[in-house]
């Protein structure tokens, strides 16, 4: 993967970064979809280009209306290209004949063909309506659209596919194997970050028949995997063969983190995502990306991530996210650096550049420490650590498969002495959210002033090349600046509603909300109770720029109530700010 463009060497350590867009629909959106790669948590990143866009693969049953380049025929959250057709049986690629099955012929026997006969009773092709948000106006939602992916059967009568495939869902089908009958399926637990899901099925008919797959180990390079699912091209199902290419820490596009991926040659297109890598008669991965513009790299999602996931549900019901050190930092490669910070010749480690304020590691690490070991392991200049026989891999893949709350030691070296501290792993949510699936957006309307807290989902509104057409300023705020104490938001002002009461003012808006009547903003709630407990004849909105807006606050509040009525939105607020104001002495409510 060749990148381009604001490269910069330091590097970030965390899972909660951004680039991932959101909606799933229209030429505004790049749901499922990555054009920037980024090494971060909590905003603080450097986005670099990719010349080759990562993709996410979910199929579609609609065209896309986008006109841009980078899209096939399809969703926008459904990325893959050169459609691979399944037979009734299975259509066997790259490989001869010995290994083919077609309609109406038996399996030659076979270790790969049981295997695949395993796989034929497990895997189910997933039909999903969904429906995404429209940030610009949050009141509503964008027009649904109708996609389809892959899943397959685990213990405890379980369906495990991709968080993409089911994000944003109002309505999920699953169809057997062989069957005409789509039974009610519903989404169980997701894990955006891993792009994982489960789906549980009421129906005892579906269960009929149906055997679940074993979970196997991580593959060696070049060992042989099939992928089984429903790509695009074709209403039945396929498999694909193909090898283990690489296995390193890779960016996850549905969830922008960066976790543990397994490469392969394998032909995985749209409607793939969700289905199972078979190798032997065990599952080695989950097939969710691939690589736009190149030829058989597709990716899967390896055990020990899957098995994590799976982890956290049954532990606490939901899947609450990977741990972060919340750390960014520097390779040391350079000998003047590492002379600079007295590291011996045969000392290696990182360097740290920012901690969020957050993590357990602000509380004892400092800026320019030198990391040099985690949980005993020593990590070398370029943030490796040692990985199986002669393979290497970025040490934040030890950091993401420890349990929230588990605590690790690490050694540091500090103006040229070492210390050893432990620090309380868990997972951190960046300043702005990187994703929101299967949430409305928040917001609040007053006098025509539309508030919303910035997300990368709210700029990914902007397009796909939404980091160059978004605001520069929100842009840059989205993507390094980090919280300061838990619960904060950047609150913006996100357009103008034009009437008298607000007339002037409509040039106004992709602003930060600093100040209201004097008071720092925190978040988008603290900002409804301080409009609401004006008791001065005045209101004033300190924005970025140093803008500032006055209204006369009684004039403001009978306004609010026609302005709403005008544009047809039904509430002045959120769901999620409704309970706010229940005991709100604000003179308006929103229309029906």
């Amino acid at each position: 993967m060749q990148v381009e463009g604001r490269a910069s060497v330091r590097f970030f350590l965390g899972l909660s970064s951004s680039i991932c867009s959101s909606s799933p629909s229209s030429s505004s959106s790049m749901s499922r979809y990555a054009f920037l790669i980024s090494f971060g948590i909590c905003g603080c990143v450097n986005p670099v280009s990719l010349k080759a866009p990562i993709k996410t693969i979910t199929s579609p049953l609609i065209v896309s209306l986008s006109p841009s380049k980078f899209f096939q025929p399809s969703v926008a959250r459904n990325h893959h290209v050169a459609a691979t057709v399944g037979v009734e049986a299975v259509s066997a690629s790259n490989d001869d004949d010995d290994d083919a099955v077609v309609e109406d012929s038996k399996p030659r026997p076979s270790s790969s063909n049981s295997a695949i006969e395993l796989a034929l009773q497990s895997v189910v092709k997933i039909f999903v309506v969904l429906c995404s948000p429209d940030y610009f106006h949050p009141w509503q939602n964008k027009y649904q659209i109708q996609t389809h992916g892959s899943g397959f059967i685990i213990t405890g009568k379980r369906i495990l596919t991709n968080a993409h495939v089911v994000a944003d869902h109002t309505f999920v089908l699953v169809r057997k194997h062989g069957s005409p009958t789509k039974y009610r399926a519903e989404v169980q637990a997701v894990g955006h970050e891993c792009d994982l899901a489960i789906l549980f099925v009421k129906s005892e008919e579906f269960w009929e028949g149906m055997n679940f797959l074993e979970l196997g180990d991580i593959p060696f390079l070049q060992e042989a995997v099939a992928v089984v699912g429903y790509p695009q091209g074709g209403d039945n199902i396929s498999v694909t063969k193909g090898v283990v290419s690489r296995i390193e820490s890779t960016k996850y596009t549905h969830g922008a983190t960066q976790l543990m991926t397994i490469q392969i040659d394998a032909a995985i297109n749209g409607g793939n995502s969700g289905g199972p890598a078979i190798m032997g008669n065990k599952v080695a991965g989950v097939a969710f990306q691939g690589l736009l513009g190149a030829d058989n790299i597709g990716y899967i999602i390896p055990v020990p991530v899957i098995k994590h996931f799976i982890a956290g549900v049954e532990e606490s019901g939901d899947f609450v996210g990977f741990c972060s050190l919340g750390l960014s930092f520097q390779h040391t490669e350079n000998g003047q650096l590492r002379e600079h910070f007295r590291m011996p010749y045969d000392m290696t480690g990182v360097l740290v550049n920012e901690i969020n304020p957050l993590s357990d590691a602000h509380k004892v690490l400092k800026k320019d420490d030198i990391l040099l070991t985690f949980d005993g392991v020593p990590i070398a200049n370029d943030g490796t650590v040692p990985f199986r026989s002669r393979e290497r891999i970025t040490f934040d893949h030890l950091v993401s498969m420890k349990i929230p709350n588990e605590t690790a030691k690490v050694k540091v070296l500090r103006n040229g002495e070492e210390h050893e501290f432990n620090i309380t792993l868990r997972p951190l949510q960046p300043l702005v959210p990187v994703h929101q699936y299967d949430k409305l957006p928040s917001y609040f309307i007053f006098a025509g002033l539309v508030f919303v807290p910035l997300s990368e989902p709210y700029l990914h509104e902007y397009g796909v090349d939404w980091y160059n057409n978004s605001p520069r300023q929100l842009c840059e705020l989205a993507l390094r600046k980090l919280p300061r104490k838990a619960g904060e938001q950047l609150v913006i002002l996100s357009q103008v509603l034009i009437d008298d009461i607000n007339e002037g003012y409509e040039h106004f808006h992709q602003l930060q909300v600093k100040k209201v009547n004097g008071v720092e903003v925190e978040n988008l709630k603290q900002l409804c109770r301080l409009v609401e407990s004006c008791s001065e004849k005045f209101l004033r909105f300190d924005l970025d720029d140093e803008i500032v807006i006055v209204l006369n606050y009684q004039l403001a509040t009978i306004a609010s109530g026609r302005i709403l009525k005008r544009h047809r939105i039904p509430s002045a607020r959120s769901i999620d700010l409704l309970d706010e104001a229940k005991d709100s002495t604000m003179g308006f409510a929103g229309v029906s």
